[in-house]
Parts: structure tokens; sequence; C-alpha cells
């Protein structure tokens, strides 16, 4: 029986890449799996997967009565909605550990690292498993997306040697040239629905019992929203409706200036103000320096939710 190897709903780089990878490796150890995704593939996605000659994993939403192997996330807000109703086998993470639970002893690689596809880096070496080429390009182009090559605080050194090694493999010799193709790949957002750069890189999370969606963009130049920024906050305040939640933010990163814009609907935006000491105004906020939504605006955020 064949085990499915998935990622998070809205999948980024890192789980779609970390999918196809770890099914790859896990065929190769015996084990027989099947890379899938929760939903469709980002631009830079679709950039990273093309030039290195792959076709999206299957799109499967249901997972019932079936072996499940979870990349990149440990939550239940983020897994299929059937999860409960799935074996969970195994997860590869270097998120905060969530709510998902397994009815079974499971594998678990959980690191404090960048990115998913440095640990599956290292359970390649673990099993003395021989990368191929091309894994080793989309699995290197994950890790610079995820550290916002080398820049997020997020980026340990392990991801640096992991993205070298790869780079090698790959063939790759200019990669932060490669990962700036991608992020100009992720800047081009003229013409695109304000729904569609809302949810292209959204999460949802449970904070002391509310919902809260947190939604990212990163782009070379802010100025790229300059005509769509009142769009934007619109439609959070439609996604907020819609789904019940309690706030929703969506934060406009600057990787060359290294901060964050955050547009915030909120049942309470004090929360904002307790959980990054600034003070939003007309509901938005400048929060400097801030470039990883899980290691910078999820935990202080979630503590204000535990002290609200």
């Amino acid at each position: 029986m064949s085990m499915y190897v998935v990622g998070h709903k809205i999948p980024d780089s890192d789980s779609i890449c970390g999918a196809i990878a770890l099914a790859y490796l896990k065929n190769q150890i015996d084990e027989p799996a099947i890379p899938t995704r929760l939903g469709e593939i980002s631009p830079e996605t679709k950039f990273i997967l093309d030039k290195f000659g792959f076709e999206a994993p299957e799109l499967k939403l249901s997972y019932a009565g079936e072996d499940v192997f979870i990349v990149d996330h440990t939550e239940k807000t983020q897994a299929p909605d059937d999860i409960d109703q799935a074996r969970v086998v195994g997860v590869v993470d270097h998120h905060k550990l969530g709510d998902l639970t397994s009815s079974t002893p499971l594998e678990c690689w959980i690191r404090p690292v960048g990115c998913s596809n440095t640990i599956i880096k290292m359970m390649y070496d673990f099993y003395s498993v021989e990368i191929p080429k091309d894994i080793a390009g989309i699995m290197m182009c994950a890790i610079l997306s995820d550290t916002v090559i080398f820049k997020s605080p997020t980026c340990t050194t392990a991801d640096i040697k992991c993205v070298e090694a790869l780079a090698e493999i790959a063939g790759v010799e200019d990669f932060k040239e490669l990962g700036m193709d991608m992020f100009r790949v992720k800047s081009a957002v003229e013409n695109t629905p304000a729904r569609d750069l809302v949810m292209r890189d959204f999460k949802d999370f449970n904070m002391n019992g509310n919902l809260v969606g947190i939604g990212q963009l990163e782009v070379i130049d802010l100025a790229v929203f300059d005509d769509i920024k009142a769009d934007l906050a619109a439609d959070i305040a439609k996604l907020k409706v819609e789904g019940n939640r309690h706030s929703v933010f969506l934060l406009l990163t600057d990787i060359m200036k290294e901060g964050s814009e955050m547009l915030i609907v909120s049942d309470d935006a004090n929360l904002v103000e307790q959980a990054y000491g600034v003070k939003p105004e007309n509901d938005k906020v400048w929060l400097e320096g801030v470039l990883s939504r899980k290691k910078q605006v999820v935990p202080p955020l979630q503590d204000a939710f535990l002290k609200a």
C-alpha cells in the first residue's frame, strides 16, 4: 500500500518540492509513496517546477483510510479536512508543534531550520540515498524561497550548507541569482485578482480558540502594491467575514528593505500593538526587520491572544 506525501493547504514551494523530494526518497527505500498537493501551485512554484522539468503533484483532497506523510506543518487547520480519518505515518516540519496527532507511532523529523527541504536533505544523507540532479534543484529553490535567500531570521547554517551542496548536485553556479529570479516572479502582481494575491501564501491558525488567517506576499519593491493596496485591504475584510475569522492579517514583505507592512482586519486591533509594540494607523503598520511569519509574526501574536 502506498503512502501519500502532502504539504499544507494553499501550498508553497516548500510543501510542493518537499512532497516530490520525500516521495522519491521513500520509493528508493522500498516504502512506496506518491506526492500530492492540497491546492493550486503558486507562480513561484510553477517557475521552479518548470525549470527542473517537473509536473505538479496530483491534486488530492481526501485521505480517509490512507497512510499520509505530512510535510511542512503539524496544524489541523492546514491539513486535509479528513485527516482524522487517515493514518499519519510521518511528519517533516520546521514550524512550531501544532495539534495534529497520530493513532500509531510515527516517523518524526522536526528541526528548527529555515525549510522542510533542509530536513529532507538530512533524511537523504541518513538513508544514504543519492539525490538526482533535478530533485536537488527543486529542493535548493525551496530553501532559497523559505529563507528569503538567507535573509530570513529563520535561516541557519544547515540551510546554507544544504543549498551549497544541492546547487553543486544540480549544476547551478549562481544560486543567489536564481533566488532573485524566483522573487521577481513573486513580485509580478499586475492584473492578478486581489483574492488570488491574498490567498497566494495564506495560512489559518487556531490562536486560543480564535481562527486567525495570515497571508504573506514577498516582493522586491513594495511599490508594486501602490495601486492595489486598497483592493487587498477590502478583500481581507471579506475573507474575515466569509471564514468567520477573528482576524485576517496580510504581510506585504519587502525583501530588499527587510521589513513588512501589515494590513489588519480584526475584532481586536489592539492585539497587534500588544504583539509587536507598534501602534497601527489606518488598519496598517510597518514592522521593521520582519520577514518571517513563523518566527516573527505568529509567536508574538499567539502570546497576545493568550493574554487577551
